[in-house]
């Protein structure tokens, strides 16, 4: 019996065709479109694609990087730079395999005026109401157009002055002539040019005339000798039209498509267009807000890219959409960070605790572990004064069943240094715990507690006179629902009114000298990220990744 791990269906494919000699080594892409943020989705497919490459190092292989520029009016040089810095970050590299479809305007203008002059496409004129109306339906066949065979030579004259500029836009396309009557609606003599009098990020005002993402993506592949063009499973019913660009073109190579099932997750909305919205309608902070799913977000939230890339190959690559619940992210989110990340403490709803039998004006060196369970990561040193910070809910006026923390009376330990026992407290006029008083133990600093007392719970602390006052950001799922899609008043009425929350933390002072983008967890709270772009030793931010355990069950 073999030990070697079970290949999906689209490496298997892979796999047989280099046993049999089809293909000495193998050639993928990702080919995002620059029209928004990379997401979770797109994480799986840049996973699926640059992994193959990595797997077949030995034999060459490849993932280019392409960019499907092809529609100027929805696309930025921002999102370009976001895109291969998302691709970076999640740990790939194109090295010298980065195109952009602009490249190959010429190509691909090559190729349709084949195809014209193959009698395979013409210049259609009918208004795009009308060409729409003219496809039919599923029972249906569409209605020919009237210019379907108008003479090859108009319909070069046509499509020459399509690109110089003399139509409008919608005035005139290019269609390829195939089968209006075809099954496969896309089969209806689709659209392969259109007009657009639009400034393109990489080649200007040159063109005015650009090719449909249909037709320019198999003539990409082909241009670039992709040898699997791997693509989620909505393009399934476009391959026909793939292949058939594939035959009628005069390509160098003919790749082959093959679909597999998209990311889809609960509590998340993965449309660009429903993304788009949440950042124009400032219901998020921009693209990089930690409660959204793109991979800016999720890497400003604290996610680690081991545990992404750990994610997208347990969710695994298959032909079934599903639905993967966003708990799996989380626990490898979770996961990773409890092996990886030291321990720190910081107070979320500050108290004050005095020790009234702490000399006044006086501090004491604590040394505690910066990781229980690994002793390479050493140790760190806090101050502890007289007064404290500890979280309010360590306190109990009237203690309930089970609890073990502080309360009238009772016994608890701080974390890693003395045990104390409370002598009193003080509220505020509307009734809340503001001062927490106690004396301290003697002696039992790294000891057990003496006879007679009982302490069996520990509790976190800072120093409130060495303690450094941080903005701590509390992010939860965006969504109350598990399926916002399908919320009867759209997908923003479901918005989680409490997906974040701004407290005025106390945390250690080495906190304040982090860097940006530093992980670790705040002991008994959560695991939390300094912030790559607010976070400054004068003002430290920290935003919590994820929390101990999953609060949704």
């Amino acid at each position: 019996m073999s030990d070697s791990p079970k290949l999906d269906f689209i490496r298997e494919i892979i796999a047989d065709d280099l046993a049999s000699g089809k293909h000495a080594t193998t050639i993928t892409r990702f080919p995002p479109e620059p029209n928004g943020y990379l997401h979770l989705g797109h994480a799986k497919s840049i996973c699926l694609n640059f992994g193959i490459a990595q797997e077949n190092a030995a034999t060459g292989a490849r993932c280019h990087l392409r960019f499907d520029d092809t529609n100027p009016s929805k696309e930025e040089t921002e999102y370009v730079d976001s895109i291969k810095a998302d691709v970076k970050w999640l740990g790939f590299d194109w090295g010298d395999d980065l195109f952009f479809a602009s490249d190959y305007f010429e190509f691909f203008y090559d190729c349709a005026v084949h195809l014209i002059r193959n009698g395979l496409a013409y210049v259609d004129q009918q208004t795009p109401e009308q060409i729409k109306e003219s496809r039919g339906n599923l029972n249906v066949p569409g209605t020919p157009s009237p210019w379907r065979e108008r003479p090859v030579e108009e319909s070069l004259e046509l499509f020459a002055r399509m690109r110089g500029g003399e139509f409008k836009e919608g005035e005139a396309v290019l269609r390829a002539k195939i089968d209006m009557a075809s099954p496969n609606i896309v089969m209806r003599d689709p659209v392969i040019y259109r007009i657009m009098h639009a400034h393109h990020h990489n080649t200007g005002d040159a063109w005015c005339i650009y090719p449909m993402y249909d037709f320019a993506h198999p003539l990409e592949d082909a241009k670039e000798k992709i040898t699997h063009s791997l693509c989620t499973l909505e393009f399934e019913i476009h391959r026909p039209f793939y292949d058939w660009v594939i035959e009628h073109c005069p390509v160098p190579a003919k790749p082959r498509q093959i679909e597999f099932s998209r990311l889809n997750l609960s509590y998340t909305v993965m449309s660009k267009r429903k993304l788009l919205q949440l950042v124009k309608d400032a219901l998020v902070t921009g693209w990089d807000d930690p409660r959204m799913p793109t991979l800016s977000g999720i890497r400003r939230r604290g996610y680690p890219a081991e545990a992404v890339r750990n994610f997208c190959h347990r969710v695994g690559i298959t032909k079934f959409d599903g639905v993967t619940d966003v708990a799996l992210l989380e626990f490898e989110v979770r996961d990773h960070l409890n092996t990886v990340a030291p321990r720190r403490m910081a107070v979320l709803d500050p108290v004050k605790l005095v020790i009234e039998n702490w000399p006044q004006g006086t501090s004491e060196d604590i040394e505690l572990d910066n990781h229980p369970k690994n002793p390479a990561m050493g140790t760190r040193h806090v101050a502890m004064s007289r007064e404290l910070w500890i979280e309010a809910d360590d306190f109990q006026e009237v203690p309930e069943k089970k609890y073990f923390r502080l309360g009238p009376d009772r016994y608890v330990r701080l974390r890693g240094a003395y045990i104390v026992k409370c002598t009193g407290f003080e509220k505020d006029a509307s009734g809340k715990v503001i001062e927490v008083r106690c004396e301290y133990l003697p002696g039992t600093k790294g000891a057990d507690a003496p006879e007679g007392v009982q302490c069996k719970a520990a509790i976190h602390w800072v120093s409130a006179e060495h303690g450094v006052a941080a903005e701590v950001r509390l992010y939860d799922r965006l969504f109350t629902v598990a399926d916002p899609d399908a919320a009867e008043g759209g997908f923003v009425s479901v918005i989680n009114p409490d997906s974040l929350k701004t407290l005025a933390a106390w945390v250690e002072p080495s906190l304040a000298d982090v860097a940006p983008e530093w992980s670790c967890q705040f002991e008994r709270l959560g695991y939390f990220v300094a912030d790559r772009c607010d976070h400054q030793s004068s003002k430290p931010v920290f935003n919590r990744s994820v929390a101990l355990r999953d609060s949704w069950k």
